[in-house]
């Protein structure tokens, strides 16, 4: 399974380093970061050494092995990545989500969307999905943070075959 990452509008730098770290691990092929994500390769100079060093901290050299790339529009990346071929899974709940134990993906060419840490996907990003997926919970919170999410997927993508 060829599995891509994109992460919008996730504002903790920290949190995109964990997110390289499992994305790694699950062997992700791609990572396309979005909207106001931090992205290390643009800026000034000295902005940038900030933020690839705040990266490195969580991402601990994955951010050298994981190829990425940066776009404002998440809705370009996900064009151009459907043209290829991909299914677009969002990571939300939603009325319309498959719960992640029941998710059995119907194409080997995977992205996964990732959204804001607080706010989730939009209605606007849900729409342009074709699917969604929840993890179940079972404690009283509602949701986990967002990179420990992503490891979840990722897990489940890696070691679920696909249907077709």
């Amino acid at each position: 399974m060829e599995i891509v990452v994109i992460v919008h509008n996730i504002r903790s730098i920290l949190n995109v380093g964990a997110i390289f770290r499992s994305s790694e691990g699950f062997g992700v092929k791609k990572i396309w970061l979005s909207g106001y994500t931090p992205n290390p390769k643009s800026g000034l100079p000295h902005t940038r050494q900030k933020l690839a060093d705040k990266l490195h901290k969580t991402a601990l050299g994955t951010e050298n092995l994981v190829d990425f790339d940066y776009d404002t529009s998440v809705v370009k990346i996900t064009t151009l990545l459907r043209e290829q071929g991909f299914r677009i899974v969002g990571l939300e709940q939603a009325a319309r989500s498959i719960l992640l134990p029941n998710y059995r993906p119907s194409s080997d060419k995977i992205a996964l969307l990732l959204g804001e840490e607080t706010a989730g996907l939009t209605p606007e990003l849900l729409a342009i999905c074709d699917d969604i997926i929840e993890i179940p919970m079972f404690g009283q919170k509602e949701s986990f943070n967002v990179s420990v999410a992503a490891g979840i997927a990722l897990y489940h993508f890696a070691t679920t075959q696909s249907a077709s």
